[in-house]
This record gives C-alpha cells, structure tokens and sequence, in this order.
C-alpha cells in the first residue's frame, strides 16, 4: 500500500467555512502556549473575544484598530486580486502619512470641509507614488513585485526617521515627530470622547466600492481575469500590463488613505511608530476574508478584537500582550493552509497482485 497526494476541486461549500475553520485550529494551537504560561486557555479567550465587547470605550477601541485593518486590508485584497502581490502596504501607508502630515501643517487657514478633502487626495496621491517603482519594474522589467515593494518599506521607513530628526522635529518639544496639524485637518470624532474618528467611516466606504468594482466593472473583471492567468487574460485581449500597473497604483492609494487616518484621526502628527504593522497585519485580514472585500472587512474587524483582546489577557491574566501577535501570525499559516489543502486529497493505491508462473 502507498499513498500519492493529487490536485482535487473541493467542495464549493467548504470555501465559506474555511475562515471559521482556521480561527478554531488557531486558537487550539496558540492554546498550548497559553496552558504553558500556567493560564487558563478558556479564560484567556473570553478576555480575548467577550470582555473587549463588554462595555462602551473598549468596543469602540476594537473600530478603533480595525480602521486602518479595513484599509489595508483592502488595498492588498484589490492587488492580490489581479495578481500582483503588493507586500508594500505597511510603506504606502506610511507615505500616505506623510502626505497628511505635511498638508496637515499648511492648511491650517482652510475650513475642515476643505481641508479633509485634500489630505484624503493628498495620503491617496502619496500611496500610489509610493507603489509606482516597484509596479513599473513589474509590469516593465519582470522584477518581483514582492521583493521590490517590501524593500520600498524599510527605505520609507529610514526616510521618516531622517525627516523627524532633522527637518521636520517638532521645534517646541524638541522630540522626534513633527508638529502638530491644525485643528481644522482633524478627523471629527464620531462619539464625543472616544476615538473613533471619521476615517471608519471611510473605510467602510472603500470597502463597499472595492466589492462594486471588483464584482461588477469591467476593470474589475479584467483583474480578476489576469489574476486566473496572465496568459489566457492575454489572449482574450486583455491588456495584462496596464490592468496589473492600475491595480497596484489604487492598491497603494488606498493604503496611504490608512496613513491619512492615523495622522488625522489618531496621532495629530507624524511619529516613527505611526504604524505597528498595519500593512503587514492587513495581509491576514485580506487571507482570512478570502479575498472577498466584505469578508475582509469582517476580518479587518476581528483583528481589531484580538488586538484590542490582548491588552485585555495581559491585564487580567498577566499573559505578555505580544500573545496577540502570536495568534495573528498563526492565524495567516493556518488560513493559507487551509485555503490550499481543500485542492488535494490523498490517494490509496494498492499494489495488484501478480500472479505466479508455472514452470
């Protein structure tokens, strides 16, 4: 007897639980971790999934960190989706709050409702340059897009450094982050008090044109079609080029609106650390929902829980808050796998017996 692994079309409802499969094996993994810190595993995730959702401040804080998820996340699912793997989120965002922050320090005279608008365009505009070089070597030179977006990330990153400890260093505190933005640039609040601001709001909207554009335009069925094959999309007359270079430029554009919003919504300046990983965590958001953008709104938003769980675990339990770091990456090994595995089934062989001659 032996066994050989083959390609087989799985069930089309098995797609759909995929998601739900992955965060039940992910937490039975990351379980073991939490019994050998000496906790409870179903304890810690009840302060992970339940306590964040029990109260007002602490709901609202899961918005709160899944905003720039929603972002990210859908920039990476409108790349992934043609094709081109945009590794570069976490760099477009971060010019995108560049952008907001330069502007933000200049337009102080405008009213907010102009104001808004143009570090919107501005962080919009920003991402996409950003995204520009690495598409170019793409869609000209055949250069790994992976490679050459990730690289772009520590280069913007070095550059926000050099710029805050130099020209743009806050000449009042003296500290390593730039001055402040006017008032009238702010994201209005949308609870008194809280931190939800005005870019959830525009997430959720990007959301939404994002699945109109891919479902139901022909940009969108063209990337879908290169994203299946650049080699039959060329044959049906599909300019391969052109499709894969317009959806890494909007794929940035829509990072650098997440930049937008941590400047204008959070921060009120640009600081090193504006972002923890968002560009990268939005990987796992667009992963878990499948590339759908209403799936990875829903796992933007799940994120934003076990991120905001995870204060929660630490605090209670005394677990490291780095455990919500673990889960996520574990979550995007064991959603991969379960999104390939489906598409192979193991085979039995028995050998046939051979029949004896007589001599």
């Amino acid at each position: 007897m032996r066994f050989k692994i083959e390609r087989a079309n799985a069930p089309a409802w098995v797609r759909p639980l995929v998601p739900l499969l992955a965060i039940v094996v992910t937490f039975i993994i990351t379980s073991i971790f939490i019994i050998w810190a000496k906790a409870n595993p179903f304890v810690a995730y009840y302060n992970f999934l339940i306590a964040p959702l029990s109260n007002q401040v602490s709901a609202l804080e899961v918005l709160v960190k899944g905003t720039p998820l929603l972002l990210t996340g859908a920039a990476v699912t409108f790349a992934f989706s043609a094709g081109y793997y945009n590794i570069g989120a976490e760099g477009q965002l971060l010019a995108g709050a560049i952008a907001a922050a330069g502007l933000g320090m200049v337009l102080g005279p405008l009213p907010v409702y102009v104001n808004i608008p143009i570090m919107l365009i501005g962080g919009f505009a920003a991402g996409m340059l950003w995204a520009l070089i690495p598409a170019l070597l793409k869609v000209k030179l055949a250069v790994d897009e992976v490679v050459t977006t990730l690289l772009m990330n520590t280069v913007i990153t070095f550059f926000i450094s050099w710029l805050l400890n130099g020209y743009w260093r806050d000449p009042i505190s003296m500290q390593p982050q730039s001055a402040q933005i006017a008032p009238s640039a702010m994201f209005p609040k949308l609870v008194p008090h809280q931190r939800l601001h005005l870019g959830f709001l525009i997430a959720l909207l990007v959301i939404l044109v994002i699945y109109f554009v891919l479902k139901r335009t022909p940009l969108g069925l063209r990337m879908r079609a290169v994203g299946l094959g650049k080699n039959a999309a060329h044959f049906n007359g599909v300019n391969v080029g052109r499709t894969m270079l317009t959806a890494a430029l909007i794929s940035g554009g829509i990072a650098g609106l997440a930049g937008v919003g941590e400047v204008a919504g959070i921060h009120f300046h640009l600081i090193a650390q504006i972002s923890p990983g968002y560009g990268y965590t939005g990987i796992i958001a667009a992963t878990l929902g499948g590339l759908n953008p209403l799936g990875v709104g829903l796992a933007a938003i799940f994120i934003g829980l076990i991120d905001t769980g995870a204060q929660t675990v630490s605090s209670a339990m005394g677990i490291p808050i780095y455990l919500g770091n673990m889960v996520e990456a574990t979550l995007l090994l064991v959603t991969l796998g379960m999104f390939i595995l489906p598409n192979y089934r193991i085979k039995v062989i028995n050998p046939t017996p051979q029949k004896e001659e007589r001599v």
